[in-house]
């Protein structure tokens, strides 16, 4: 038991748990924004697009409650599956633009660290080639001569 909890601590402290852990959060806050964002913006737009003042409007009831048979009502909610779909093309619009940017800052920085790479190099003096160090060389030995 002792060997499993030594294992599970290396394993929570790893970068990619904690890296993934933040990402499941942050996911979730997002989530409730976009989900805000399709049923108090795009769905109500939809709705008077429509020219229906409730968004439910898009659902459609298939067999309508009936009390003394004690039955509920049967409805097709495309409404709420139209919402749904926005809200997922929203969630995955976000994430892509997220993705490009990232994709496009690293990029960027690769550009600049071959720049500066390059500019290094050409501050640097030429090194001697392998002729000239010899040449240097036999020219010293005959001065000692």
């Amino acid at each position: 038991m002792k060997n499993f909890m030594e294992e599970f601590k290396k394993f929570i402290a790893r970068g990619n748990v904690m890296d993934m852990a933040v990402g499941v959060i942050i996911g979730g806050a997002f989530g409730a924004i976009t989900t805000s964002l399709v049923s108090n913006v795009i769905t109500p737009l939809l709705a008077v697009l429509f020219k229906s003042p409730n968004p439910d409007a898009l659902n459609f009831t298939l067999r309508a409650a009936d009390e003394a048979a004690g039955t509920e009502a049967i409805v097709l909610g495309l409404g709420t599956f139209v919402g749904t779909i926005i809200n997922f093309l929203v969630i995955a619009l976000a994430l892509f633009a997220v993705i490009k940017a990232m994709n496009k800052a690293k990029e960027i920085a690769e550009k600049a660290k071959k720049k500066e790479e390059e500019e290094a190099k050409a501050e640097e003096p030429p090194k001697p080639t392998t002729e000239e160090l010899l040449t240097a060389i036999l020219e010293e030995l005959k001065k000692k001569e």
